[in-house]
């Protein structure tokens, strides 16, 4: 899973991107794009991990891309082009004063950077409309389906409406190589001041989007903090938990992802799928093969194995279970897919 984060200049991107990587700002300042992986934290594997005892244990992760300053004009190269790549979007809004600094109007900010989305959207969109109907005068068989949807999708832009507000759209297959930026789902960030937890009464935008406080550069500090240091911070400040782990619960959530794991002769793994995802689906997460060969997926859940104290109990239990295809995965399944190729 990849996150992008956007917003204005001086909204606090940087900051917030260090505050949930937990790195530090680099040397040569903002001209790069930075990247940073994380591991997501999960009780489960670390409680698996205790009880199988294997050489290696492999959580989740997630990437966030923080877009640079700099453009390439060799390579067409703008800030959109990592946004582009990633699954999801955080939209960082600026929620605070300072020295210099115009007053806050986080809606104004949100709508002038999405009407940027859109716009580009809209571009996109439009160039290869022209493509397509370039083509047919040339004799090309059209995709009528596509034709369809990119015509459904430049009216929506052309109002001014963001693509993730339609489904059918932004989830179409169809445009999955297309980068449309409005059709990302969105997680919308309030860089609140130091002793300001409260998501502001914007109506017009917390109804519209997915929201979170977080304060910034209170949390960018307890990012570089060590575990011992962090405890009294975290008290002092009523932090029930860091932004890392705020965020990440939060976009499993509005993105609907579980997770479900598997147990090796060497391993045990989390992975991530959409909730309601099939077990041949998921086994293709893993690899190619396993779906290609899919046999049967044998499936114990994390609460039945805890209560039983081991796999072989559980299995005497009943709670070990052969499900086929269709059956659709559930957040904290075990599962052991059989598979023949």
């Amino acid at each position: 899973m990849k996150f992008g984060i956007i917003g204005l200049e001086r909204s606090g991107k940087s900051t917030i991107f260090e505050a949930l990587t937990k790195t530090m700002a680099p040397a040569e300042g903002k001209a790069e794009d930075r990247i940073a992986t994380i591991k997501v934290p999960d009780q489960r594997v670390d409680r698996l991990n205790q009880i199988y005892k294997l050489p290696k244990t492999i959580y989740a992760q997630i990437e966030y891309s923080l877009p640079g300053t700099k453009i390439s004009p060799a390579r067409d190269q703008t800030i959109w082009s990592a946004a582009r790549d990633c699954d999801a979007l955080i939209h960082v809004l600026r929620n605070h004063a300072g020295y210099g600094f115009e007053e806050k109007n986080p809606y104004a900010d949100f709508i002038k950077l999405d009407q940027e989305l859109i716009l580009n959207d809209f571009v996109v969109a439009e160039k290869r409309l022209e493509r397509i109907e370039l083509d047919h005068q040339r004799g090309k068989k059209m995709n009528p389906e596509e034709h369809s949807l990119l015509i459904k999708c430049r009216q929506q832009l052309e109002n001014e409406v963001p693509l993730r507000r339609f489904p059918e759209l932004a989830t179409a297959h169809l445009f999955k190589g297309f980068g449309f930026l409005s059709a990302k789902p969105m997680l919308v960030v309030f860089n609140n001041e130091d002793d300001d937890d409260i998501i502001p009464q914007i109506k017009e935008l917390t109804d519209a989007e997915d929201c979170l406080v977080i304060r910034g550069k209170l949390e960018q500090e307890l990012a570089q903090m060590s575990a011992e240091e962090a405890v009294d911070f975290l008290m002092e400040f009523n932090i029930a938990a860091s932004a890392m782990d705020r965020v990440i619960q939060h976009s499993y959530e509005f993105l609907n992802l579980i997770s479900f794991f598997t147990i090796g002769k060497k391993e045990i793994r989390a992975w991530t799928i959409k909730k309601g995802t099939t077990a041949i689906d998921a086994a293709e997460v893993i690899h190619t093969d396993m779906k290609r060969g899919f046999i049967r997926a044998e499936v114990v859940s994390f609460d039945d194995l805890m209560q039983a104290g081991s796999y072989a109990d559980a299995r005497k239990n009943g709670t070990v279970r052969l499900e086929g295809k269709t059956y659709s995965v559930q957040d904290g399944d075990i599962i052991y897919f059989r598979f023949n190729v």
